[in-house]
Protein backbone atom coordinates (compact mmCIF):
# COMPACT_ATOMS: atom_id res chain seq x y z
CA UNK A 1 0.00 0.00 0.00
CA UNK A 2 1.31 3.61 -0.73
CA UNK A 3 1.76 6.07 1.65
CA UNK A 4 0.11 9.23 1.29
CA UNK A 5 2.82 11.00 2.45
CA UNK A 6 1.82 15.22 2.25
CA UNK A 7 4.73 16.67 4.91
CA UNK A 8 8.19 16.54 5.64
CA UNK A 9 9.37 18.38 8.79
CA UNK A 10 12.84 18.92 9.95
CA UNK A 11 14.98 18.94 13.26
CA UNK A 12 17.59 21.79 12.52
CA UNK A 13 20.49 21.56 14.75
CA UNK A 14 23.41 18.78 13.91
CA UNK A 15 20.86 17.57 10.97
CA UNK A 16 20.87 20.70 8.56
CA UNK A 17 24.42 22.19 10.13
CA UNK A 18 26.68 21.32 12.58
CA UNK A 19 25.74 22.71 15.85
CA UNK A 20 28.80 22.55 18.00
CA UNK A 21 30.98 24.81 15.80
CA UNK A 22 28.46 27.76 16.24
CA UNK A 23 27.66 27.40 19.55
CA UNK A 24 31.36 27.37 20.57
CA UNK A 25 32.10 30.63 18.45
CA UNK A 26 28.61 32.10 19.62
CA UNK A 27 30.03 32.19 23.15
CA UNK A 28 33.45 33.41 22.86
CA UNK A 29 32.14 36.33 21.00
CA UNK A 30 29.81 36.80 23.96
CA UNK A 31 32.63 36.12 26.59
CA UNK A 32 34.25 39.11 24.51
CA UNK A 33 31.33 41.47 24.27
CA UNK A 34 30.70 40.61 28.52
CA UNK A 35 34.27 41.52 29.07
CA UNK A 36 33.76 44.92 27.12
CA UNK A 37 30.27 46.28 28.18
CA UNK A 38 29.76 44.69 31.52
CA UNK A 39 33.44 44.48 32.85
CA UNK A 40 31.87 44.31 36.50
CA UNK A 41 31.08 40.60 35.90
CA UNK A 42 34.34 39.63 35.95
CA UNK A 43 35.57 36.83 33.73
CA UNK A 44 32.48 34.81 32.71
CA UNK A 45 33.87 31.51 31.71
CA UNK A 46 32.04 28.27 30.54
CA UNK A 47 32.60 27.16 33.69
CA UNK A 48 30.95 30.36 35.60
CA UNK A 49 28.29 29.96 32.81
CA UNK A 50 27.04 26.28 33.55
CA UNK A 51 27.13 26.76 37.37
CA UNK A 52 24.94 29.71 36.44
CA UNK A 53 22.85 27.68 34.21
CA UNK A 54 22.62 24.98 37.16
CA UNK A 55 21.41 27.28 39.66
CA UNK A 56 18.80 28.33 36.87
CA UNK A 57 16.89 25.09 36.33
CA UNK A 58 17.60 23.98 40.13
CA UNK A 59 15.25 27.30 40.69
CA UNK A 60 13.28 27.25 37.75
CA UNK A 61 13.26 23.49 36.35
CA UNK A 62 9.24 24.52 34.50
CA UNK A 63 11.70 26.78 32.03
CA UNK A 64 13.86 24.12 30.96
CA UNK A 65 12.41 23.39 27.45
CA UNK A 66 13.87 26.75 25.96
CA UNK A 67 17.06 27.47 25.90
CA UNK A 68 16.54 31.24 25.02
CA UNK A 69 14.80 31.64 28.45
CA UNK A 70 17.78 29.96 30.25
CA UNK A 71 20.10 31.52 28.83
CA UNK A 72 18.25 34.76 29.59
CA UNK A 73 18.06 33.22 32.84
CA UNK A 74 21.95 33.18 33.30
CA UNK A 75 23.02 36.14 32.27
CA UNK A 76 20.53 37.98 34.42
CA UNK A 77 21.78 36.23 37.52
CA UNK A 78 24.88 36.85 36.59
CA UNK A 79 24.33 40.72 36.53
CA UNK A 80 22.17 40.21 39.73
CA UNK A 81 25.59 38.85 41.31
CA UNK A 82 27.21 41.62 40.77
CA UNK A 83 25.08 44.06 42.54
CA UNK A 84 22.90 45.13 39.40
CA UNK A 85 19.53 46.34 40.71
CA UNK A 86 16.93 43.81 39.08
CA UNK A 87 15.78 46.16 36.52
CA UNK A 88 18.82 47.49 35.12
CA UNK A 89 20.07 43.54 34.76
CA UNK A 90 16.80 42.48 32.99
CA UNK A 91 17.66 45.29 30.40
CA UNK A 92 21.55 43.97 30.20
CA UNK A 93 20.67 40.57 29.96
CA UNK A 94 18.12 41.17 27.30
CA UNK A 95 20.87 42.92 25.38
CA UNK A 96 23.90 40.07 25.60
CA UNK A 97 21.34 37.53 25.31
CA UNK A 98 19.99 39.22 21.95
CA UNK A 99 23.80 39.89 21.11
CA UNK A 100 24.50 36.01 21.63
CA UNK A 101 21.23 35.05 19.82
CA UNK A 102 22.89 36.93 16.51
CA UNK A 103 25.97 35.14 16.45
CA UNK A 104 24.07 31.83 17.12
CA UNK A 105 22.43 32.52 13.53
CA UNK A 106 25.96 32.04 11.81
CA UNK A 107 25.67 28.37 10.92
CA UNK A 108 27.66 26.53 8.27
CA UNK A 109 24.63 25.28 5.97
CA UNK A 110 25.17 22.29 4.60
CA UNK A 111 25.46 22.10 0.92
CA UNK A 112 23.23 19.40 0.57
CA UNK A 113 20.23 21.18 2.17
CA UNK A 114 19.23 23.63 -0.16
CA UNK A 115 19.15 20.89 -3.34
CA UNK A 116 17.39 18.58 -1.35
CA UNK A 117 14.56 20.71 0.14
CA UNK A 118 14.25 22.25 -3.40
CA UNK A 119 13.91 18.22 -4.60
CA UNK A 120 11.16 17.71 -2.06
CA UNK A 121 9.33 20.87 -2.98
CA UNK A 122 9.10 19.80 -6.72
CA UNK A 123 7.41 16.20 -5.38
CA UNK A 124 4.71 18.35 -4.02
CA UNK A 125 5.47 17.90 0.19
CA UNK A 126 4.70 20.59 2.96
CA UNK A 127 7.77 21.65 4.47
CA UNK A 128 8.27 22.54 8.10
CA UNK A 129 11.03 22.48 10.74
CA UNK A 130 10.70 21.56 14.47
CA UNK A 131 13.37 22.51 16.84
CA UNK A 132 14.40 22.38 20.07
CA UNK A 133 16.78 25.34 19.61
CA UNK A 134 16.32 29.13 19.01
CA UNK A 135 17.96 29.15 15.60
CA UNK A 136 15.53 31.02 13.40
CA UNK A 137 15.89 29.62 9.18
CA UNK A 138 14.77 33.08 7.91
CA UNK A 139 18.13 34.52 9.82
CA UNK A 140 20.44 31.79 8.56
CA UNK A 141 19.12 31.99 5.25
CA UNK A 142 16.66 29.47 4.26
CA UNK A 143 13.25 31.20 5.30
CA UNK A 144 12.20 30.95 1.36
CA UNK A 145 12.06 26.79 1.55
CA UNK A 146 9.79 25.91 4.21
CA UNK A 147 6.31 26.90 4.44
CA UNK A 148 6.39 26.77 8.75
CA UNK A 149 8.93 27.18 11.57
CA UNK A 150 8.10 25.94 14.94
CA UNK A 151 10.90 25.76 17.87
CA UNK A 152 9.99 24.52 21.66
CA UNK A 153 10.46 28.69 22.62
CA UNK A 154 7.62 29.26 20.75
CA UNK A 155 5.54 26.12 21.61
CA UNK A 156 6.29 25.87 25.26
CA UNK A 157 6.97 22.10 25.05
CA UNK A 158 10.15 20.23 23.27
CA UNK A 159 10.53 16.92 21.38
CA UNK A 160 10.14 14.76 22.35
CA UNK A 161 6.28 15.85 23.51
CA UNK A 162 3.45 14.56 21.36
CA UNK A 163 2.50 17.90 21.91
CA UNK A 164 5.47 19.19 19.85
CA UNK A 165 4.86 17.01 17.00
CA UNK A 166 1.21 17.99 16.88
CA UNK A 167 1.69 21.29 16.76
CA UNK A 168 3.55 20.36 13.50
CA UNK A 169 0.81 18.15 12.11
CA UNK A 170 -2.04 20.79 13.23
CA UNK A 171 -0.02 23.78 11.28
CA UNK A 172 0.18 21.96 8.03
CA UNK A 173 -3.49 20.78 8.13
CA UNK A 174 -2.86 17.06 7.73
CA UNK A 175 -3.19 13.32 9.89
CA UNK A 176 0.09 11.93 11.56
CA UNK A 177 0.64 9.00 9.41
CA UNK A 178 0.52 11.39 6.29
CA UNK A 179 3.78 12.90 8.11
CA UNK A 180 7.81 12.18 8.05
CA UNK A 181 10.11 13.51 10.78
CA UNK A 182 13.57 13.62 9.98
CA UNK A 183 16.46 14.42 13.02
CA UNK A 184 19.90 13.11 14.65
CA UNK A 185 18.35 12.23 17.93
CA UNK A 186 17.48 9.01 18.50
CA UNK A 187 15.18 10.14 21.33
CA UNK A 188 14.02 13.38 20.60
CA UNK A 189 13.59 13.18 17.17
CA UNK A 190 12.78 9.65 16.48
CA UNK A 191 11.00 7.80 19.45
CA UNK A 192 9.31 11.48 19.46
CA UNK A 193 7.79 11.28 16.18
CA UNK A 194 7.59 7.54 16.33
CA UNK A 195 5.51 8.67 19.38
CA UNK A 196 3.01 10.83 18.15
CA UNK A 197 2.02 8.22 15.07
CA UNK A 198 4.30 9.98 12.51
CA UNK A 199 7.15 8.09 10.26
CA UNK A 200 10.82 9.29 11.00
CA UNK A 201 13.55 9.42 9.40
CA UNK A 202 17.04 8.67 11.09
CA UNK A 203 19.58 10.86 9.88
CA UNK A 204 23.08 9.37 10.83
CA UNK A 205 25.82 10.32 9.16
CA UNK A 206 28.40 8.58 11.06
CA UNK A 207 26.78 5.13 10.46
CA UNK A 208 26.35 4.43 14.46
CA UNK A 209 24.12 1.25 14.99
CA UNK A 210 20.51 1.68 15.91
CA UNK A 211 20.48 1.03 20.27
CA UNK A 212 17.00 2.71 20.54
CA UNK A 213 13.53 1.42 21.07
CA UNK A 214 11.56 1.22 18.24
CA UNK A 215 13.17 1.18 14.39
CA UNK A 216 12.80 4.80 13.11
CA UNK A 217 10.92 3.94 9.40
CA UNK A 218 14.50 4.77 7.54
CA UNK A 219 17.77 6.21 8.15
CA UNK A 220 20.23 8.34 6.28
CA UNK A 221 23.93 8.83 5.82
CA UNK A 222 23.81 11.73 3.86
CA UNK A 223 20.79 14.54 3.63
CA UNK A 224 20.66 14.15 -0.71
CA UNK A 225 19.67 10.62 -0.13
CA UNK A 226 16.10 11.82 1.26
CA UNK A 227 14.22 12.37 -1.40
CA UNK A 228 14.69 9.12 -3.04
CA UNK A 229 14.23 7.73 0.58
CA UNK A 230 10.61 9.00 0.64
CA UNK A 231 10.02 7.69 -2.75
CA UNK A 232 11.35 4.74 -2.25
CA UNK A 233 11.73 3.14 1.11
CA UNK A 234 8.54 4.90 2.51
CA UNK A 235 5.88 4.28 -0.46
CA UNK A 236 4.92 1.09 0.94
Amino acid sequence: MKLNIRLVTFDLDDTLWHTAPVIASAEQALQQWLAQRSPQLGLMTLQRLQQLKEQVLQRMPQIGHSVSMVRFQVLYQAYLDAGVAPEEAALLAEEAFQFFLGERQKVEISPQVRPMLQRLRQQGYLLGTLSNGNADIRRVGLGDCFDFALNADALGVGKPHAAAFGAALGRAGVEAEQAVHVGDNPHDDIAGALSAGMHAVWFNPAGLKWQGGAMPSAQIRCLSALPDVLADALSG
